[in-house]
């Protein structure tokens, strides 16, 4: 249904609200916005005036945009390959079995693309943030205290596609995998292992603990090395525990040098034994070596003694007179000599000058 005039007058075409259409605007004429198709149209004339030859199909303009394409494609299809990153290229998103090496490598762009990864070794650093509010490294040992463990994991990537696709987020997997791998570590042993003993044995098994985790996940890491770089009580307990910790320094020392006492006390006492065994071994075998000379002594003169009594006797006789005056004061009278029936000697006065004789 056309229009009307709802004031009755049929000579003024007008609109709905009392207004008839209104034209293009002209320069200088009210405020009629301009029109959209005019607008387009001068955009496509300044267009055609900028390009060689008034664009269209001018076989110039048709060869630059061939260009173009074909050097954005090359952009796109060749791709270099750092010494240390490896390349998965995929197939509609799906990757191919073959990984990149270092070079320069060409791909089917847009069906294939490729993904590049650093193969170089990283690290992940984990508690010793408790000073700071953080409980990232707070962990319960297994005699029940509490131990604030600082440590790192080395890695490197070993399997660029399972790394890429296996895990939305690997790094932060390896990170909660670490630290429970920790935890389950040290809450079998005591607190005393971590502090000082057997870091490294415990440093292995989480090593080992870890590596058999993110295998199963098929993350495509390879864990180097497990670091255990600092462990120290809370903040809350330092002092206590440096307090039990001087204690048992003290203890250990005591016991140190005790034992360093009793093994002196000890070396003495072996000496001294052995000494004495030495000794006794040593009388014995003169003592019995003294007894055996005696007895073949005996049997000698004895064997003679049978050959020849009366001579053996004599002369056994005249061997012990021997030894008996040899070493004695000896005084000779002869018979019939002196007066009376016990003559006087005067045995102080020869005795006297057989000393001084003999200093002389």
């Amino acid at each position: 249904m056309p229009w009307s005039n709802q004031n009755g007058d049929g000579g003024d075409k007008q609109g709905p609200w009392g207004q008839g259409p209104r034209g293009p605007r002209r320069p200088g004429g009210g405020g009629t916005p301009p029109d959209l198709e005019e607008i387009i149209r001068r955009g496509q004339d300044q267009l055609r005036n900028a390009l060689p030859g008034g664009g269209g199909g001018s076989p110039i303009f048709i060869g630059l945009i061939a260009v173009g394409l074909i050097a954005l494609w090359l952009f796109q299809a060749v791709y270099t390959v750092q010494p240390d990153e490896r390349g998965v290229v995929m197939l509609f998103g799906k990757p191919k079995t073959e990984v990149s090496q270092s070079g320069l490598h060409f791909l089917w762009w847009p069906v294939e693309k490729v993904e590049k990864v650093s193969i170089v070794e990283r690290q992940i650093n984990i508690g010793g943030n408790s000073r700071s509010g953080a409980t990232q490294g707070l962990m319960l040992s297994g005699d029940q205290n509490i131990v604030d463990v600082q440590f790192s994991v080395l890695y490197s990537i070993t399997n660029p596609q399972d790394y890429l696709f296996n895990l939305e987020l690997p790094q932060d997997t390896l990170r909660q995998v670490a630290e429970s791998a920790m935890r389950e570590v040290v809450g079998r042993r005591p607190a005393q292992d971590i502090f000082r003993d057997n870091r490294q044995v415990i440093a292995e098994d989480v090593k080992t603990t870890i590596q058999s985790t993110m295998d199963s996940y098929g993350s495509g890491m390879a864990i180097n090395t497990v670091s255990i770089e600092d462990a120290a009580p809370p903040r809350e307990v330092a002092d206590a525990f440096d307090e039990v910790q001087r204690a048992e320094q003290d203890e250990d020392r005591f016991v140190e040098e005790a034992n360093q006492y009793s093994n002196q006390k000890l070396g003495q006492a072996r000496g001294e034994a052995a000494q004495i065994r030495e000794e006794a071994s040593a009388y014995k075998d003169r003592v019995v070596n003294e007894a055996e000379g005696e007895a073949q002594r005996f049997t000698s003169i004895y064997d003679e003694y049978a050959k020849a009594p009366e001579v053996t006797r004599k002369r056994l006789f005249l061997e012990t007179m021997e030894e008996v005056f040899k070493s004695s004061n000896k005084f000779i009278m002869e018979q019939g000599q002196g007066q009376g029936v016990v003559p006087y000697l005067p045995l102080n006065e020869l005795n006297k000058n057989n000393t001084q004789g003999g200093t002389k």
